[in-house]
């Protein structure tokens, strides 16, 4: 299929350059199918899809390629697969960055940053160099935070705002905790809030702003459902801050379809449907603000609102001192993470 196989019987219909790095691993596998068929863009939205890959993988990624044809979706394009970040980010409007150096068993992080802020930096590279400059940017692989700060600190044609790392898949972890709690769907859970980082010190957090809505458009306050102190604090925290873990332990490998799951979701509320007046989802974005009190210039999960394919943190929330305590201590890691890819970046840049 050429670049403008579908495009003429499909005049009416916008076209987008989908970037997926790490495109034929667990996560991107399950990814594809969600962007190529219309999920995350909507149906009058055609797509170019960009797959990066390392060379190992490539082979993988051709497999991929035949099968994501193979199910001849409408809203798929041209395919293109490739091992070069200057090509996959060519005119790119949107990426997903999936692609990272995995923690091994006995891995420092700070030594799995270290691998991959050279990996981010690489990215950042590539986009600064082809890429549009309105391109949005998702950044999946851990340490997310960091590696989506290093990202942007390559970029200087695209705003700050136009990146982001996942949380969301905190958030739906989380709002799933909660429904199972109170017995109600998930979709009636708003508003529960992830503080911090991608990570053990993350906060979520649905009591300072979440309730639950009723079909009737009735709103609970989750602060008075959820009176239980002991469960909030512990319970619920721990499962889902030690989530991805208990995965890993469960099935063998990492949680790769909630993952999948939670991008295109992120993306899709982001970029195309946005929330509704009052609701926010958990997005970590670059904090020019200093909200909440927490240190500028660090990628960090707060509650957003999205419209129009921009986010707005939300501001002038009441948080209790257990609260300020977590908050502190996500921020505390991430300056130290943010420290270990700077030690880096400026070993790369002094030898260049």
């Amino acid at each position: 299929m050429s670049d403008h196989g579908f495009n003429s019987m499909m005049s009416t219909q916008k076209t987008i350059t989908v970037v997926i790095t790490g495109a034929a691993g667990q996560i991107g596998y399950s990814l594809l199918p969600m962007v190529a068929s219309g999920q995350v863009f909507g149906i009058d939205t055609i797509v170019n899809l960009h797959l990066l890959e390392i060379p190992q993988g490539l082979a993988m990624l051709e497999g991929a390629k035949m099968e994501l044809l193979d199910c001849a979706y409408t809203t798929l394009n041209n395919i293109v697969c490739t091992t070069d970040p200057l090509i996959a980010f060519k005119d790119a409007d949107v990426a997903f960055l999936v692609g990272g150096f995995p923690r091994r068993p006995g891995m420092l992080r700070k030594e799995l940053i270290q691998i991959n802020t050279k990996i981010f930096l690489s990215m950042g590279q590539a986009i600064e160099a082809v890429a549009s400059n309105t391109i949005k940017v998702l950044v999946v692989a851990n340490p997310a935070n960091t590696n989506a700060l290093v990202t942007l600190k390559q970029c200087t044609r695209v705003p700050n705002k136009n990146f982001c790392a996942m949380t969301r898949l905190d958030y739906n972890r989380a709002s799933t905790q909660v429904a199972l709690k109170l017995d109600t769907n998930v979709k009636n859970v708003k508003n529960v809030i992830i503080w911090g980082n991608h990570s053990a010190t993350q906060y979520p957090d649905p009591t300072t702003d979440g309730y639950v809505e009723a079909n009737d458009g009735t709103k609970t306050l989750l602060s008075s459902l959820l009176n239980d102190e002991e469960w909030l604090c512990n319970e619920f925290l721990s499962t889902v801050q030690q989530r991805g873990k208990a995965v890993m332990e469960a099935r063998g490998n990492s949680s790769a379809m909630s993952a999948a799951n939670a991008a295109a979701d992120c993306v899709r509320t982001w970029l195309v449907t946005g929330t509704k007046p009052g609701e926010t989802v958990a997005m970590a974005v670059y904090n020019d603000e200093g909200y909440y009190g927490v240190e500028k210039d660090l990628m960090y999960s707060f509650p957003c609102g999205c419209k129009d394919g921009d986010w707005v943190v939300k501001t002038g929330l009441n948080i209790n001192m257990f609260g300020q305590e977590k908050i502190k201590a996500s921020e505390s890691e991430l300056i130290d993470e943010r420290t270990a890819a700077l030690e880096i970046l400026e070993s790369v840049h002094l030898l260049q």
